[in-house]
């Protein structure tokens, strides 16, 4: 499968649950929408007695090819979360501004509801070798800036982050080994003192998973692996993520480690129009349900970021026949057998 349709698989997994239907963000169901793969400061963490996690960690068996240097490729890929908030005068020429002051008003909710959004970062580390990791452990630095952006009457406000990846490996025998990525937030924490859930979250890394590739060796499936290898496979710890390989039925170079329980090579139905941000629901009933928006729900929609956009754009542009497609698709047929 070309890494083009892995990143697809991987986006639904670092989207899942952006923003939820009916895709506002006055709805009860998205005012705490970060639910997966968090990773919280540590300060905060051990300050709430490690019940909010802050490290990730994968382990993973690889065999190498015999002979052979193999490599990896591997990328730790998170949401960085902001705060965006709408600014409107509460007066206009020295008089009260109505939509500030009406409750009910789509202005006025806009103002007195800040959101988060979120940005992606991506950290890629190439070109390991394996060898060299069970020779010496590498540490790698996660260290973005925090930055205020204003926006005519938007302001998108982004504390900074800070964190480590740590990659390790373990030779089991000639030709197998063991890989071990950790993924832990240092970030100081300054709002530990509060108790907000929604204020930690813009320090924390916010649908993690890992992305891996291997050259001159191939990975084993941690949920069917060989009879000779079960043992060496339960051995494998996995903290708050479960590896599963990725790509084309019987590939076995790229594994993604996902905060979502999966199975071996998850898949996106070619038929889907878009990113809807909600795996565990039917394509065609959120598109459906997006055209009975009203005007209004459209429009707050709009004020959204671009994803949201995107997809409210992307779902009144639907054709019939693309409707259609979305309608009883039948993935495969197998006889039934004369017993049954």
């Amino acid at each position: 499968m070309k890494l083009e349709k892995i990143k697809e698989i991987a986006n639904a997994v670092l989207y899942e649950g952006y923003l939820l239907y009916p895709y506002r963000h006055s709805a009860i169901k998205n005012r705490q929408r970060w639910t997966i793969g968090i990773v919280y400061p540590r300060v905060y963490s051990e300050a709430n007695g490690k019940i909010d996690p802050w490290q990730m960690r994968t382990e993973c068996l690889i065999a190498r090819q015999s002979n052979q240097e193999t490599t990896l490729n591997i990328n730790v890929r998170f949401l960085h979360l902001l705060l965006r908030t709408a600014m409107q005068p509460a007066t206009i020429q020295g008089q009260p501004n109505p939509a500030y002051n009406s409750e009910w008003s789509l202005a006025g909710r806009m103002v007195q509801e800040p959101h988060e959004e979120g940005i992606e970062r991506d950290m890629p580390i190439e070109d390991i070798s394996l060898s060299a990791l069970v020779e010496q452990p590498r540490v790698v630095t996660i260290a973005f800036p925090g930055q205020e952006i204003v926006e005519e009457d938007v302001k998108r406000e982004q504390l900074p982050i800070s964190g480590a990846i740590r990659l390790s490996a373990e030779a089991l025998s000639k030709d197998l080994y063991k890989l071990r990525v950790e993924i832990e937030n240092t970030t100081p924490d300054f709002k530990v003192s509060t108790g907000r859930y929604n204020e930690i979250l813009l320090q924390s890394f916010v649908s993690t998973h890992t992305l891996m590739q291997v050259q001159q060796g191939h990975f084993i499936s941690l949920l069917e692996p060989p009879e000779e290898l079960e043992e060496a496979a339960q051995g494998c710890q996995n903290l708050k993520t479960w590896p599963v390989l990725v790509g084309d039925e019987g590939e076995t170079d790229t594994l993604l480690s996902s905060p979502i329980i999966l199975y071996d090579y998850p898949q996106i139905a070619p038929e889907s129009p878009g990113q809807l941000f909600d795996g565990t629901e039917i394509d065609e009933i959120l598109t459906l349900r997006i055209l009975t928006l009203t005007d209004e729900e459209k429009e707050q929609m709009r004020q959204g970021d671009e994803r949201t956009r995107e997809l409210l754009a992307l779902t009144e542009a639907l054709t019939p026949e693309q409707f259609m497609q979305l309608h009883g698709t039948i993935r495969s047929m197998k006889p039934v057998d004369e017993g049954e």
